[in-house]
C-alpha cells in the first residue's frame, strides 16, 4: 500500500503547526500559575506531531498505522485538556475555539487517513 506525499505533507505540517501553537498556549499557561494542567497539555499536544514524523518513518503500513492512532488517542486528550481549560476559565472562548477547531481538524484527518488505510489493506 502507498501512502499519497500529499497526505504526509497535510498531517505533517498541520500537526507541527498544532505543537508551535500548544508550545505558545503553555507558555501562558506557566504565566497563569497553571503548571501542571500546562505540562500535560504541552505533553498530548506536541506528541501528535511526534508520532506523525515517526508514522512516516514507518517499517510496514501496520506500523504507520498504529503511530498515526496513537497520534490520535494524543490528539482525543489534547482536546479534552483544552476544553477543562476552558470550563476552568484558564483560557477565553476565544482561544479554546481556535485550538479546539485546529485540534478537531488533526483528529478528522487522522481518523480519515486511518480508516482509509484500513480499507485498503482489507482488499485484496
Amino acid at each position: 500500500m502507498t501512502r499519497s506525499f500529499m497526505e504526509q505533507d497535510v498531517k505533517r505540517i498541520k500537526s507541527r503547526d498544532f505543537a508551535l501553537r500548544i508550545i505558545k498556549l503553555y507558555r501562558f499557561l506557566v504565566d497563569k500559575k497553571a503548571f501542571e494542567i500546562g505540562k500535560q497539555i504541552l505533553r498530548c499536544g506536541t506528541s501528535i506531531g511526534a508520532n506523525v514524523a515517526e508514522a512516516e518513518c514507518s517499517e510496514s503500513d501496520s506500523d504507520f498505522v498504529h503511530k498515526l492512532t496513537i497520534a490520535l488517542k494524543e490528539a482525543n486528550e489534547t482536546e479534552f485538556w483544552l476544553d477543562l481549560l476552558w470550563r476552568s476559565d484558564l483560557i477565553s472562548t476565544q482561544q479554546y475555539e481556535s485550538l479546539n477547531e485546529d485540534c478537531v481538524e488533526l483528529i478528522k484527518i487522522l481518523k480519515s487517513i486511518i480508516n482509509s488505510m484500513k480499507q485498503k489493506k482489507k482488499k485484496p
